[in-house]
C-alpha cells in the first residue's frame, strides 16, 4: 500500500473521529437544552389529551398524529427558522413575542375556566368570538386547529429555552441542535399522550382475556380497573393541563418583566417561595417550586380575566373590521348561452 493511500486513510479517519465528537457535543447539549424545558414539556403532554375527549376511539390516533405533524411543522419550519434569524438579527424581539404567547396561554387557560363557571356567559363569549377562528370542516378539525395555536406557543417557549441555554457559535450546531430537540420532545410528547389515550382500550382487552386463573384473573382485574379508572384520569390532566397554561403563560410574563427592570413581581413570588422553603426545610425545594408556581398562576388568571373581555370587545370587532377590508372571493358564475 502507498504511502500516499495511507495518509489519505488517516486523514479520513480522523475526519471521522471530529465528525463523531461533533455528533456526541450536539447529542449532549441537547439533551440538556431538552431537560431544562422539561417544565414546558410536561405542561404540553398534559394540555394534549383535552383535545381528544369527546371523540371515538377510532378517531383519537389520527387526531393525535394531526396534531404532531403540525407540531413538527410548528417547531421545524416555523420557529426554527425564525429563532435562528431573531437572535441574530434581532434579539430584543424575542422576550415581546414570548409575552404575546404568555398572553394567550392565560386568556386560553382562564377561558376554560370560565367556561365551566358561567357556561351561559362563556357560549354567549364563544359566539362573538367565532368570526376570529379559523374555518373548520367539522369539529374536529377546529380542535386539531385549536390544539396547534396552543402547542405554538408551547413550542416557542421550548425553543426558547433549548436556544437561551446554547453557547453562541456556530449557526449550523444551534440549527441542528434545535431540530433535535423539537423532534425528540414532539416524539416524547405525543408519543406519552398516544399511550395515554388508548390506555382504556388496553384495558378494555385486558378485561376480556380468556387467560386462565390466577394469571387472567388478575389480568382482568387491571383491565376493569383501567377501563373505569382512565375517564377520571383523563378529567384530572385536563385539569392539570389548564392549570399549567394558566402557570407557564403567567411565568412567562413575570418573566419577560423582570427582564424589562419591572422585577418586583418576580421578586415578590421568589421571595414567597423562599420563604416557604425555610418554614419546611425537608421538602423545601418543593415548596419553593409550588409557592412560585401559584404565584405565577395567579398573575396567569389576573392576566387572563383581564384577556377575555379585551378579547370580546376590542380584538374581535377589530377583526370584523380587517374582515370586511378583505378582498372577497369571486364567484365563478356558471356560463350561459344567449343564444338559446
Amino acid at each position: 500500500m502507498s504511502i500516499g493511500l495511507i495518509a489519505l486513510l488517516d486523514d479520513i479517519a480522523a475526519l471521522a473521529k471530529v465528525a463523531a465528537a461533533s455528533l456526541d457535543d450536539i447529542a449532549g447539549q441537547a439533551a440538556k437544552a431538552g431537560a431544562k424545558a422539561a417544565g414546558v414539556v410536561i405542561d404540553d403532554a398534559a394540555v394534549t389529551p383535552r383535545y381528544v375527549t369527546g371523540f371515538s376511539a377510532a378517531r383519537e390516533l389520527p387526531i393525535i398524529g394531526k396534531i404532531a405533524l403540525g407540531s413538527l411543522k410548528n417547531k421545524l419550519v416555523i420557529l426554527l427558522p425564525a429563532a435562528l434569524i431573531l437572535s441574530l438579527l434581532a434579539p430584543q424581539a424575542i422576550t415581546p413575542l414570548l409575552m404575546i404567547g404568555g398572553v394567550y396561554l392565560c386568556y386560553e387557560g382562564v377561558e376554560k375556566i370560565y367556561a365551566l363557571l358561567l357556561p351561559h356567559a362563556a357560549h354567549s363569549h364563544e359566539a362573538a368570538l367565532e368570526t376570529t377562528s379559523i374555518d373548520s370542516k367539522s369539529l374536529e378539525d377546529e380542535k386539531v386547529a385549536s390544539a396547534i395555536k396552543t402547542d405554538f406557543i408551547l413550542s416557542a417557549e421550548i425553543m426558547a429555552i433549548t436556544l437561551a441555554s446554547l453557547p453562541s457559535g456556530n449557526v449550523l450546531t444551534q440549527a441542528l441542535i434545535l431540530a433535535v430537540v423539537g423532534i425528540g420532545i414532539t416524539l416524547v410528547v405525543y408519543g406519552g399522550v398516544a399511550l395515554i389515550v388508548k390506555t382504556d382500550d388496553l384495558g378494555l382487552v385486558l378485561a376480556r382475556s380468556q387467560t386462565v386463573a390466577p394469571v387472567g384473573t388478575l389480568l382482568r382485574a387491571v383491565g376493569r380497573g383501567l377501563v373505569i379508572g382512565m375517564p377520571y384520569f383523563l378529567k384530572g390532566l385536563g385539569i392539570v393541563g389548564t392549570a399549567a397554561m394558566i402557570w407557564v403563560g403567567g411565568g412567562i410574563l413575570v418573566h419577560g418583566l423582570e427582564g424589562y427592570g419591572a422585577g418586583a413581581i418576580a421578586h415578590a413570588i421568589e421571595g414567597a417561595g423562599e420563604a416557604a422553603s425555610h418554614a419546611l426545610p425537608s421538602v423545601g425545594s418543593v415548596v419553593a417550586w409550588i409557592v412560585e408556581a401559584a404565584g405565577s398562576g395567579v398573575i396567569g388568571i389576573i392576566v387572563g380575566l383581564i384577556a377575555i373581555p379585551v378579547a370580546g370587545y376590542v380584538v374581535s370587532p377589530m377583526w370584523k373590521n380587517v374582515k370586511a377590508w378583505l378582498p372577497q372571493r369571486r364567484r365563478k358564475e356558471p356560463l350561459v348561452d344567449v343564444k338559446k
